[in-house]
């Protein structure tokens, strides 16, 4: 009898071919459609998106906001926002593109009205029933001011428009801030759970919609060589950066109230931080990766443990006065719109987190941001410890230095490994180098923005790159007694802070520098 051989199938993947994801029939209505996120960000995403035949032919927008716009007014003024703020590649052009916007614009509406007025939530039920070929999925944006998340989602309950049915699933995005400390984070929460199930709400962070942030997952678990070595047994240190050159950029009134401890540290560094140091799901999905990142954030140590009598050994905040960016001269916060003359609000934080579990203890993770430093830039670098031998202490007098991985989010994604090398010629010369990989010579195609991944991924039903409630909580339960702490302590207290305490354009206060050099370390000049 013949034996029959069957030959598997090929793995598109492994034959060049890539799966595209394309999200279901679904309507996405975003409150607060006037305003800037609208413009800047979620507008020009969808359109990308529906550029790259991700989005259903069934697709539909409805756009919400206390503006007196019919359709045609709403679809021109977002016209207008793809124009000034989508990149190159997206914005309407040639004849193609303008069949393409034609195309997504008719699928556009607008609603009017006062976000606190119930026939505002009856009328938007009655055009999503009108909606059929949207297939009954739903997914509300809340693109508002965090006073209203609370208000709208009630609203949303009391009109019937939470519901998961057999028809369609329902879900929520709602954009940072997650409250401003722990006990408004779970009045939040405790908020969005009466209306809505854990799994229907998506905690938009941008920060992890960034591509190097996503690759981080990739490059520690899909790789053999580099895990092994990822923990406090060859790990001396590691700095994550966030700085940025730009000021407050007339935000005085939201910077006064949030400072960038709130504004950065809480969010976006700290699932950075998580990212960088979980433990290994057990797998690539949303529940596994989302526990490891929770547990992590769990197991680093109180900053203000019952009894501290100070902070110093594990903050620093700074405040920028006038100074020069860019070689342009520039104000001090104190001068900047909607800033009291005094303000104490800090612009720039760094800390020192231990975090006690088995892979990191004793290993210190110093965490930096703030505004008008010298340059754009957000990193993670890794600093592995030292040869344990100077065996070439006598050929190269200068010290060796430490091997160091850095991962760049911004800009110039990529990742880069710093180690030592003999420099050509008879003699012994040792010379750090680098060997460089950038993502946009690497690959050939562009990047997705940040925002059309997470857009994307919240269209799926995908969680894993949205912070869940618990994880809010414990990273508000951590950074909280500190907000307390500078909140309590007056200007003319001692250890308060001469404020402002660094030049713009430089690289924070002096503090700081005498902050990680007390452990005998250095920050990197990016």
């Amino acid at each position: 009898m013949a034996t029959t051989t069957t030959t598997p199938a090929p793995n598109p993947l492994r034959a060049g071919l890539r799966l595209q994801r394309t999200a279901p029939p679904c309507t996405v209505v975003i409150f607060g459609a006037s305003g800037d996120l609208a413009h800047r960000k979620l507008i020009p995403a969808l359109y990308a998106l529906e550029r790259m035949r991700r989005l259903s032919p069934s697709f539909q927008l409805i756009g919400v906001a206390n503006m007196d716009w019919n359709d045609e007014q709403f679809r021109k003024e977002m016209r207008g926002a793809v124009q000034q703020f989508a990149t190159p590649d997206d914005q309407v052009g040639d004849h193609e593109d303008q069949e393409t916007w034609d195309g997504f614009a008719a699928r556009m509406q607008f609603l009017g009205g006062d976000f606190d007025d119930p026939a505002l939530f009856q009328k938007l039920g009655a055009m999503l029933k009108q909606l059929p070929q949207a297939g009954g999925n739903v997914l509300f944006y809340l693109a508002i001011p965090p006073s209203l998340i609370g208000m709208v989602a009630q609203q949303l309950g009391q009109a019937g428009l939470n519901q998961v049915t057999e028809q369609g699933w329902t879900r929520i995005i709602v954009e940072k801030p997650f409250g401003r400390d722990l006990a408004s984070a779970k009045v939040l929460n405790h908020q969005l759970h009466q209306i809505f199930d854990e799994e229907q709400i998506f905690r938009i962070d941008h920060y992890l919609g960034k591509e190097t942030v996503r690759n981080i997952i990739v490059f520690r678990f899909a790789n053999g060589i580099f895990e092994p070595i990822w923990n406090r047994r060859y790990v001396d240190h590691v700095q994550i950066t966030v700085a940025e050159a730009i000021g407050i950029e007339r935000r005085g009134k939201y910077y006064e109230e949030a400072g960038a401890l709130r504004d950065m540290v809480q969010n976006h560094l700290m699932q950075v931080l998580a990212v960088v140091a979980m433990e290994s799901p057990v797998r690539f999905e949303a529940g596994p990766v989302r526990d490891e990142k929770a547990k992590l954030v769990n197991a680093i140590c109180p900053l203000l443990p019952a009894g501290a009598a100070s902070y110093d050994t594990v903050a620093v905040r700074g405040q920028y006065g006038p100074g020069f960016v860019n070689g342009e001269a520039v104000a001090g916060y104190r001068q900047e719109g909607d800033v009291k003359p005094d303000s104490t609000r800090e612009t720039y934080v760094a800390l020192k987190l231990m975090i006690e579990n088995w892979r990191w203890a004793g290993v210190p993770f110093y965490l930096r941001s703030g505004k008008r430093l010298p340059r754009r830039v957000s990193e993670v670098a890794i600093q592995f410890k030292a040869p344990p031998f100077k065996m070439f202490a006598d050929v190269e007098p200068e010290m060796v230095e430490a091997n160091t991985l850095v991962m760049r989010i911004q800009p110039d994604e990529g990742i880069s490994l710093r180690f030592e090398a003999k420099v050509p010629g008879t003699d012994m010369r040792l010379r750090p180098v680098k060997m460089d990989f950038l993502y946009g010579t690497s690959f050939g195609e562009p990047q997705p923005e940040a925002y059309e991944t997470l857009l994307l991924d919240a269209m799926l039903g995908d969680g894993m790159l949205f912070a869940r409630y618990d994880m809010v909580e414990a990273a508000w339960a951590l950074t909280t007694p500190l907000l307390e702490a500078w909140e309590a302590e007056g200007p003319e207290a001692e250890t308060a802070p001469a404020f402002p305490n660094y030049a713009a354009g430089s690289w924070g206060p002096e503090a700081a520098d005498a902050f990680i050099r007390r452990d005998g370390r250095e920050w990197r000049r990016p």
